[in-house]
């Protein structure tokens, strides 16, 4: 059971019709918290609210990357609501292209999208979060805040980026009346990572099998439950990531041990993700199946 009480609060995620972003509204509206579910495929986030237990919820369309969207957002929910007690940044995309050959554009969007636009958000809720009388923030960040990860380095950079960011806000924050703190996942079986999968991404990230959308919720709910800078759902990998960074210069050495292990780990989770109707081979190349 969790000590937090959800009843009633104005909970808001972003990047909240995904796999992560949707487990956790409907575990915050099970507990009677009004949810305020933030996507840019607005359709999306229109059909999540729909199925959530509870009332009071609202589904928002917005490009996180477009600052004068993000505050005619943040106007909305003080519209509505006159208050915001959580803010959950956990919108996030990453891309299986190589540094030396994507575009510049996308190396942008990408930063724009992981690192400044949880930022942004978190201080335009401010004034929203000072009106509630347990304000809290949650950011999803990565155990590649820790790690990095040599196969996509714009999302390793954006995720050092926003984990150190996050640390200085909570600490900075707390004597302001607003508690924050981030969860830090390995790789999650959310179709962001299916995508990554048949694209043949990152694989350091299949090391063991990716955890599930509810492992992240109970990370989140702990860190409610027991406010603090940082919560790992897989502690154990967590302290595996942070002993290899204590001696980075010997990176070089131990990636390739990483790689193997993470490549037969990709190739279980494509076959697992076949057999379950997620993707398929197609003239030897994988793809995803859509969901209907």
């Amino acid at each position: 059971m969790s000590r937090y009480d959800f009843h009633d609060k104005v909970m808001l995620v972003t990047g909240g019709a995904g796999g992560i972003g949707s487990a956790l509204c409907h575990r915050f509206a099970a507990g009677g918290a009004r949810c305020v579910v933030v996507d840019l495929d607005e359709d999306r986030a229109r059909r999540v609210a729909a199925e959530l237990p509870g009332a009071g919820h609202t589904a928002l369309g917005c490009d996180l990357a477009d600052r004068a969207r993000v505050e005619h957002l943040f106007e909305r929910v003080a519209d509505r609501y006159g208050r915001l007690d959580v803010l959950v940044n956990n919108v996030g995309t990453t891309s299986a292209e190589r540094f030396d050959v994507r575009s510049v554009e996308s190396i942008e969007r990408e930063i724009t999208v992981n690192l400044t636009s949880p930022l942004v958000a978190t201080r335009l809720a401010v004034p929203l979060l000072r009106a509630a009388r347990d304000a809290r923030v949650v950011t999803t960040v990565s155990l590649g805040g820790i790690f990095p990860l040599g196969e996509t380095p714009i999302y390793t950079a954006s995720k050092f980026g926003l984990r150190g960011a996050m640390l200085a806000i909570g600490l900075d924050l707390r004597s302001k009346g607003i508690l924050a703190g981030s969860v830090l996942p390995s790789a999650t079986d959310t179709r962001m990572l299916r995508q990554e999968a048949v694209d043949g991404g990152n694989s350091l990230q299949f090391q063991d099998v990716p955890q599930q959308p509810a492992d992240v919720v109970a990370a989140v709910v702990s860190l409610l439950d027991r406010p603090r800078l940082e919560a790992y759902p897989r502690p154990g990998e967590s302290r595996l990531v942070r002993l290899a960074m204590l001696v980075p210069n010997l990176l070089p050495r131990m990636l390739p041990l990483f790689r193997q292990r993470g490549e037969r780990g990709m190739a279980r989770y494509l076959d697992e993700l076949r057999r379950r109707g997620l993707a398929r081979q197609v003239d030897g190349r994988w793809e995803l199946v859509e969901e209907g």
